[in-house]
């Protein structure tokens, strides 16, 4: 049995795995998020490592009841953002979440600058403002002396570590973006100088080997309830976690996470990129070799969800009798789903798209609303999916898989079966994955595959959507140059 454990943005999860990807039991416990003015997000890291600390004494207790021995302890968590630590892991302030969005300077900076292309033409990764090169620049340049008292600058996932295990370190994928030539799982130096980050390249824990794992420390183990010198897998995070836990196995296949926001990913045998195409997207390392994730992470998702069953005065238990009533084409109602107040990040950059709805009328109806945002996040998948490479077989996870008429929605506008795995929780499913492949006991990755279900397309329905989906991009195309003419201060 190995303990899974993902530290997300605002839960905490534990779980215990079988080799067959069975959750004997899961705990989790919220954590804060705390918003200031200016765009701020952030995290405490003591606070986050509490929550870890709970859901793993809540599993080892019933593991120990049950008489399962643990063979492992394998962490996954979010990505992005800035977590700053000294030689011991405590944190040198609060940790810079995804979210914030204080480097939006340094962002539009870069990008008239030409610092973003130069980036994008060594890594293949475009930036956005939570991200860790923009949020390094910020602070280089409005609070140096914190850098200054840091030995990292690292993510979530090697902050837990360092705490549990005391090496400093980072798992590839994280390092991923935005600074690493992935194909040499090595940072492009010439990317770092480009961002004018050179004299903090010190702070960049080097990327730990494949198959890395680290001893739990005694320390961590009286606080975990765990026998010290346990094995610890350290990633990787979430994103690529959650693809190899839905299922993701032969270059060409793609995976959703219908999340907050969209993670769509492609796993991929090369790192193949037009250096002067969009600079939107990333590619990132993963636990194989020679295996690749080009990634698409839009900035759709359930929070456009959240919104319109706001709007409409629904709540989600309400979302499949609204789906329901509303057929394809929502009443000759349609949307765009830029909701966001970032904008979008994939398939393009656009840091003040918008929204919309078209074609309403006295006859629109609440369901139809529902429906053509929901075809929208669709359109949306398909949209990155094909510009992340899709060619195989497409799973999805998230709390957007968990509902059956959503999930029939993409399967039609995809044109292709939605494999969509049984168990919640397959970013702990993808991180346990990793350490058995670790302890050199792989897992049986087909046996893992099949527990799942499958949403089939409806033909008809696909062939309607095949002339929604190019009436979409044609919205787009229309909708960039007016998103471009953003209101004066």
């Amino acid at each position: 049995m190995i303990i899974g454990v993902d530290v997300g943005t605002s839960v905490t999860k534990a779980s215990l795995l079988d080799r067959e990807g069975s959750a004997m039991v899961t705990h989790s416990v919220r954590s804060t998020l705390r918003r200031a003015p200016g765009g701020r997000v952030e995290q405490d890291l003591d606070e986050v490592v509490d929550s870890v600390v709970r859901v793993v004494r809540q599993v080892v207790t019933e593991a120990e009841r049950e008489r399962q021995p643990i063979e492992a302890l394998a962490i996954t968590g979010q990505g992005d953002g800035l977590w700053l630590r000294d030689e011991q892991g405590d944190q040198v302030g609060p940790a810079l979440s995804w979210l914030d969005a204080r480097a939006s300077g340094v962002m539009d900076r870069w990008a008239e600058t030409g610092v973003l292309r130069q980036v994008y033409r060594l890594t293949g990764s475009g930036m956005f403002s939570g991200s860790a090169g923009p949020l390094l620049a910020h602070l280089a340049e409005h609070d140096p002396d914190r850098l200054r008292r840091a030995a990292v600058a690292g993510y979530c996932v090697d902050a837990i570590v360092q705490r549990f295990t005391g090496e400093i370190t980072v798992d590839a994928s994280d390092a991923s973006l935005p600074f690493l030539d992935v194909a040499a799982r090595a940072y492009s130096e010439r990317a770092i100088a480009a961002a004018g980050l050179s004299g903090y390249r010190e702070l960049l824990a080097d990327p730990a080997p494949l198959g890395k794992l680290f001893a739990l420390s005694g320390r961590a183990a009286k606080q975990l309830g765990l026998p010290s010198g346990l094995p610890v897998s350290a990633g990787p995070f979430d994103l690529p976690a959650c693809a190899f836990g839905a299922g993701i196995r032969e270059p060409g296949d793609g995976t959703l996470v219908i999340g907050t926001t969209l993670g769509c990913q492609v796993l991929r045998d090369e790192v193949d990129f037009d250096p002067d195409g969009e600079a939107a997207g990333m590619w990132l390392a993963t636990p194989q070799p020679q295996r690749y994730l080009s990634v698409m992470p839009a900035m759709v998702g359930t929070a456009n969800l959240d919104w319109v069953l706001r709007t409409v005065g629904a709540g989600i238990e309400e979302l499949e009798p609204l789906l329901g009533g509303s057929r394809p084409g929502a009443g000759g109602v349609s949307a765009l789903s830029f909701l966001s107040n970032s904008g979008e990040r994939a398939p393009f950059v656009e840091p003040y798209a918008r929204g919309q709805f078209t074609g309403l009328s006295l006859e629109t109806t609440p369901a139809d609303l529902v429906r053509a945002m929901c075809e929208a996040v669709a359109y949306a998948a398909r949209h990155n999916l094909e510009t992340a490479g899709l060619t195989g077989e497409v799973s999805a996870c998230g709390g957007g898989a968990r509902s059956a008429a959503w999930s029939q929605i993409f399967a039609d506008v995809l044109g292709r079966p939605l494999h969509v795995p049984h168990e919640e929780g397959v970013g702990a499913r993808g991180a346990a994955m990793t350490a058995w492949d670790s302890l050199g006991e792989p897992v049986d990755r087909q046996r893992w595959a099949q527990a799942r279900r499958v949403v089939q397309p409806h033909p008809s329905a696909v062939e309607f959507y095949e002339r929604g989906y190019r009436e979409y991009l044609d919205s787009i195309d229309r909708a960039r140059p007016l998103w471009r003419q953003r209101p004066t201060d």
